[in-house]
């Protein structure tokens, strides 16, 4: 049992990068000298591995590619025009930096010493930006900009488990274990296969594959790449029904597992830097307003009731819709949805280039599409989103009625 928390708590690539997610993808990493002779595994033994692997020290590097299928040119340029760039964040902000990594290309070196000691560092052209973490300290520097930011934990408490388990709930105790509740969950609506194997880094690696077998995911697979001596996930892919690049693909171009030097987590200042301390921030902004709702009590439309940011939060709810690949989120606002020829001229554009007009049993409404996530707001103020295409929203919110 404390071997398989001790492992689910840190998978290096997915936690130091922090690319779950999420969202974020990498240029392939795939060697050139072809695909590795390894052993036959079946997927759950390959799973079984996955949660067995104990990798708490590596450094490496790391490229990173995304492409969701939005005009992100469109977006930085009418949310600038928007917000002028104020916004009482620090530049330095890793919340605020790390966002660049949702878009276009980017190459990262990464350090990891166990849960305690990771270093991260973004490369774009001969500035860096480096995020550290050591013990309760958090640093950032920006070398452009020569600002950095600290963050500190409070004395006297532990940094928060991200795989705390709720009450009643146990992890399972074995790898086999973990490969079987995989599996379970699975069930009809996912295929796990093994699929080949694959050189990435230099290391040979066999390739998980998932896929959905339901019809009208947006999902056309996920594949990681998965080290055959230890383990530990190398390359993620992340590829979208609609074909071309793959959404996310994330993975390590160099990869060593050795530990890194101590001397990799230490930070300090640069002299005649700008340090902005994290809890003075936040203390500003509370005191200023900063963090209040920009829009006031209610986004426009009442979507703010739908998102739970207005006065009148309750009158909405979400309700989920179907099961698996195809599930779908449906928020009752209560209210009309905004019309996009009301929005800020910045915006309309956008909004234009984003959504399809859609009719229906439903009524009318909007489809506002990515490569993988879509959602449709209809004119009565009714959301539904999910993984799934535009014909699956109109037949969720036709059969709705």
């Amino acid at each position: 049992m404390a071997e398989t928390r001790k492992a689910s708590r840190f998978i290096v690539p997915v936690a130091v990068a922090g690319v779950a997610a999420a969202t974020i993808g990498l240029v392939p990493a795939l060697a050139a000298s072809g695909d590795p002779d390894l052993p036959e595994i079946t997927a759950q033994q390959l799973i079984e591995k996955i949660a067995a692997s104990d990798t708490q020290t590596l450094s490496g590097t790391f490229r990173i590619s995304t492409d969701l299928g939005l005009p992100l040119d469109g977006l930085t340029s009418a949310l600038g025009g928007i917000g002028g760039g104020a916004g009482g964040g620090s530049s330095v902000d890793p919340s605020e930096k790390l966002t660049e990594l949702i878009s276009g290309s980017h190459t990262l070196r990464i350090a990891a010493d166990g849960p305690e000691r990771q270093k991260l560092t973004l490369l774009d052209g001969s500035d860096e930006y480096s995020l550290i973490h050591n013990g309760n300290d958090v640093w950032a520097y920006d070398s452009k900009s020569n600002e950095v930011f600290h963050e500190k934990a409070p004395a006297g408490t532990d940094a928060p488990d991200a795989h705390e388990v709720p009450k009643g709930k146990e992890l399972p105790g074995t790898p086999k274990q973990l490969a079987d509740e995989v599996l379970k969950a699975a069930g009809d609506t996912t295929s796990i296969t093994v699929d080949g194997t694959a050189k990435v880094a230099g290391r040979d690696a066999y390739q998980l594959v998932i896929k959905p077998k339901q019809a009208g995911s947006t999902v056309e697979s996920v594949k990681i790449a998965v080290d055959a001596a230890n383990g530990t996930p190398l390359k993620f892919t992340l590829a979208s029904v609609e074909g071309g690049k793959p959404v996310v693909d994330a993975g390590f171009t160099k990869v060593d597992f050795s530990k890194p030097a101590a001397s990799d987590f230490t930070f300090k200042a640069p002299e005649g830097a700008k340090v902005t301390e994290g809890a003075a921030e936040k203390a500003a902004e509370e005191a200023d307003g900063a963090k209040e709702n920009p829009f006031g009590d209610e986004l426009p439309g009442g979507l703010g009731d739908a998102f739970g940011l207005g006065a009148g939060s309750d009158k909405g709810g979400v309700n989920v819709i179907g099961e698996g690949w195809t599930t779908i989120a449906k928020i009752d606002s209560g209210a009309p949805a905004p019309k996009t020829d009301e929005a800020p001229k910045e915006f309309q554009g956008l909004l234009d280039s984003l959504g399809d007009k859609v009719t229906g049993k439903f009524g009318s409404g909007t489809v506002f599409k990515t490569k993988i996530v879509n959602a449709l707001l209809t004119d009565d103020g009714k959301v539904y989103v999910g993984a799934v295409t535009k014909d699956a929203l109109v037949n969720a919110a036709n059969a709705d009625k």
